[in-house]
């Protein structure tokens, strides 16, 4: 069996399929856990958003943001994070969320199959934003593990954590929409860009590799990502307070979530746009005092908003925004965009899919959406865990890499200035101007592959143990062999300093120094994924330390 989890920061879902079971969608549920004062769990999901607020409880929501770059990289609190319970971190959060799932989904999944689910045995697919790096999906790999989400099968079974995959979650909605009839018409090396429209929206490019019949995807470029959803949401909030300022009753936060809810309810994907201009809509008032002021929408215990105010005032600004994004990425990617294929929450909007062929329908050949858009992720990375469907397994490298590196003098060097070239105290001739190219804009590179380069550090004595790395970054596509040649088309990545001295063959020269010094060999490596890059010190194939040297997103 292959169980999928898309936690996400406003609701999350479980689905699960197998060769055997027919599958299934456990409904979604909402990202919100129930605390005491003593920092135990009294509630998770719909009971504890809906939850009436007490003394001695907090109720926390939106703790997924925890993991977000700019509070793990950056330390930037996220206004709309909670606050924390007593005794607790916040990955706890995420692990008592977890575990709560967790055991929901086992007690669902069994009744749909009518039999006892061997959840023990599964593969489970977590998905995470693809604008997580690495830092945020190890901690959430922890936390999954420690929620028991997998487990050994058998007293023999040592390789459990293994069934625990981590994924983007534009990768599980491009997995997934790879089934649409429309998707079928791309061919080898055309290019798609997933639009997924939720609380965030999220936008990732694709290109399609090898034979249609045998086809794999390759990320092509970094993920985008904007709030553009959530913003809807505060776009509609701003327009109640500013329409009942005079009515304070109708602005209590109890209220104010319930006008909220029943936007998300109806309004958001009901509005049809410029069609709705003369209609009016309604939103019934939580509190039933002061039921009535024309002036403001209060008719009889509603509140009544016409379709044009919604539509200036709340739909526009976003929509604009996320048909920017979309334009944004499409020149970024510098590439034809074959396919726009939508998914997400927001997806179902109407009026957001028409904007969407409006403005790009001239330009990109397919603009779809699966008719399960809204649980695309959760449906396509369930699918992963079984044969036959394509998975992202390369990256289409965005720039050049390279290091700059000292070398022996090689013929081709003594054509070039004697500057280039000095004599280190051995007496051998360097050149210290030279590049050593990693990887090339455009290269293909496998999902976890490693672009190595060979090193060696001259130290004359014990204590010259430190090795300085320059890498650069180019977006031109020469190849060039000196640091010069490249001047203005090249910028600083990082300077890395490697201390050597817990290097092996560092340590038995440095135990048994040599009279004019001596040589440290070791390896470079180059690592590369949807948000980073990073470089690895290697010996013998061991890592000896590592470095984030560019941030994708």
């Amino acid at each position: 069996m292959s169980v999928s989890i898309d936690f996400g920061t406003a609701f999350s879902r479980v689905a699960y399929c197998s060769s055997h079971v027919a599958g299934g969608i456990v409904e979604q549920i909402p990202t919100c856990l129930l605390y005491d004062d003593a920092g135990r769990v009294l509630a998770r999901g719909l009971e504890a958003k809906h939850a009436i607020p007490m003394p001695a409880t907090v109720i926390c929501e939106r703790f997924k943001l925890f993991l977000e770059p700019s509070a793990l990289r950056d330390d930037i609190v996220d206004p709309r994070l909670p606050k924390l319970p007593s005794g607790k971190k916040a990955v706890d959060l995420i692990i008592d969320f977890l575990t709560c799932l967790w055991d929901y989904a086992r007690e669902r999944i069994t009744q749909e199959i009518d039999v006892v689910a061997d959840l023990n045995s599964a593969d489970v697919w977590l998905t995470v934003p693809a604008t997580w790096d690495t830092k945020g999906c190890r901690t959430m790999r922890d936390a999954a593990i420690q929620a028991g989400l997998v487990g050994a099968a058998s007293a023999d079974d040592r390789d459990w954590r293994d069934r625990l995959h981590i994924i983007t979650e534009s990768e599980a909605a491009a997995v997934h929409c790879t089934r649409l009839t429309n998707f079928r018409q791309l061919r080898s090396s055309q290019n798609f860009m997933i639009c997924d429209a939720g609380d965030t929206v999220d936008l990732t490019v694709y290109k399609i590799i090898g034979s249609l019949q045998n086809f794999e995807i390759a990320e092509m470029c970094a993920c985008s990502r904007s709030n553009c959803g959530s913003l809807l949401d505060l776009k509609f909030k701003e327009l109640v307070r500013t329409l009942l300022a005079d009515h304070p009753v109708h602005l209590e936060p109890d209220s104010l979530e319930y006008f909220t809810y029943a936007f998300n309810e109806t309004g958001k994907l009901e509005y049809l746009g410029e069609s709705n201009d003369g209609d009016m809509f309604y939103f019934t008032c939580f509190n039933v005092e002061d039921p009535d002021d024309p002036s403001v929408g209060l008719v009889n215990g509603d509140l009544a908003l016409p379709g044009n105010l919604l539509r200036r005032e709340v739909f526009d600004p976003v929509i604009e925004q996320v048909l920017n994004l979309i334009e944004s990425q499409t020149r970024r990617v510098d590439q034809r965009i074959d396919a726009l294929l939508l998914v997400g929450g927001f997806s179902g909007s109407e009026y957001l899919f028409r904007r969407m062929n409006e403005t790009f329908g001239s330009r990109i050949k397919v603009i779809a959406r699966p008719s399960d858009a809204d649980t695309a992720t959760c449906r396509g990375a369930a699918q992963l865990g079984l044969p036959g469907h394509p998975l992202v397994s390369s990256i289409i490298v965005p720039r050049s890499y390279i290091m700059g590196v000292s070398l022996p003098v090689e013929p081709e060097d003594w054509q070039r200035p004697q500057a280039y070239i000095t004599e280190n105290d051995a007496g051998d001739h360097i050149c210290e101007n030279r590049l050593q190219y990693f990887v090339s804009k455009g290269a293909i590179l496998r999902r976890g592959q490693r672009v190595r380069a060979k090193c060696r550090k001259f130290s004359s004595t014990p204590r010259d143990f430190l090795f300085v790395a320059m890498f650069y970054a180019t977006d031109s596509d020469k190849i060039m062999r000196y640091t010069d040649e490249l001047a203005g088309e090249m910028y600083t990545l990082a300077r890395w300093t490697v201390d050597l001295t817990n290097l092996p063959n560092f340590q038995q020269h440095a135990n048994n120094p040599q009279p004019g010094g001596f040589y440290t060999d070791f390896e470079i490596g180059l690592e590369l994924d949807s948000a980073e890059i990073r470089g690895v010190i290697l010996y013998h194939g061991y890592d000896y330390g590592q470095v984030t040297l560019d941030l994708l997103v």
